[in-house]
């Protein structure tokens, strides 16, 4: 078998048809949702909020890292990471999802009874156990190379934002981040040095309207309105939830908020004053800044803001 041929994947899975109930909602909105999706794995993982990541198949040394690094902290602030199972940027992607004991969704470009590229079918079946593998394409389905533009459409459209990490001046991942600026979807893309041609892409996103990113607050920050709105449609999915509400905050929360004081103060010394996660406090801002609890100042600092006056 060549090196690269593609290998059986887990078996079982079901399908799930564009009128279903459990049929993901971000992707039904796009303009062109599969009639038909095949499912190995959870199916809920499919409608949480999601953050997709997207790169350079042959990233560097500090893409791969990047890409693992900002998966594992968004997956860690609860996010769903999608990206495409292929090899670099995206299995980077899923593993940091994976580090995180957070859920993952990669979109196929086969039929799910074929793993591609084989090098990834162990990381397939941790995907399955923790997440999702999905495909438009009907078991037998062979990865052919159109498939793998088209299925690019379904990553950015199952996400609220895509997240481009290293890509080439012309690349696959410049296609998914115009699909999800076509889709409504935020496009974050990190900087690079202007030596470093997988930086060039990024810095073309940033040119055309990107918001250029260089930390996992500043992600979250940016999805913070649709985060918002994707968490008040699923009460039941998100168990910090009632923070939204104007209801009391949990134990976490209350730390957080007498940790940030009322001076600027960056998240860092926020995790070193109460011994959270990055994740949990960055995940833990974004839903005390829509309270009116905090706000955020320049330079990724924070800052408590007075009680507002009741009566």
């Amino acid at each position: 078998m060549p090196a690269d041929a593609p290998r059986a994947a887990p078996t079982g899975g079901r399908r799930l048809r564009l009128a279903d109930a459990g049929y993901p909602p971000q992707l039904r909105a796009i303009a062109d949702p599969p009639p038909v999706l095949h499912v190995l794995g959870d199916p809920a993982a499919l409608s949480a909020p999601a953050i997709a990541i997207v790169g350079s198949r042959e990233p560097t040394p500090a893409g791969r890292e990047t890409a693992f690094e900002f998966a594992r902290g968004l997956a860690s602030a609860g996010l769903v990471v999608a990206s495409g199972l292929a090899a670099g940027v995206d299995a980077a992607a899923h593993r940091g999802a994976l580090e995180a004991g957070g859920r993952t969704v990669a979109v196929c470009g086969t039929g799910l009874d074929l793993v591609y590229p084989q090098a990834n079918a162990e990381l397939a079946a941790r995907i399955v156990a923790q997440g999702a593998l999905i495909s438009e394409f009907p078991p037998g389905t062979l990865p052919l190379p159109h498939h793998f533009p088209r299925r690019n459409r379904l990553i950015s459209g199952l996400a609220l934002g895509v997240l481009v990490v290293e890509a080439r001046y012309r690349s696959g991942s410049l296609i998914t981040a115009r699909l999800a600026a076509d889709q409504g979807r935020e496009v974050f893309a990190l900087p690079g040095s202007i030596h470093n041609p997988l930086a060039r892409g990024c810095h073309r996103l940033i040119r055309d309207g990107a918001r250029l990113v260089e930390t996992v607050e500043e992600v979250l920050a940016g999805l913070q309105a649709d985060l918002f709105g994707a968490l008040c449609e699923r009460p039941a999915q998100a168990p910090d939830s009632t923070a939204f509400s104007g209801g009391a905050l949990d134990r976490e929360a209350k730390i957080l908020l007498n940790a940030c004081g009322f001076e600027p103060v960056d998240v860092d010394t926020l995790v070193a004053r109460t011994g959270f996660p990055a994740g949990s406090v960055a995940s833990m801002l974004v839903l005390l800044e829509l309270r009116g609890e905090v706000e955020s100042c320049a330079g990724g600092l924070y800052c408590r803001l007075p009680a507002r006056p009741t009566g």
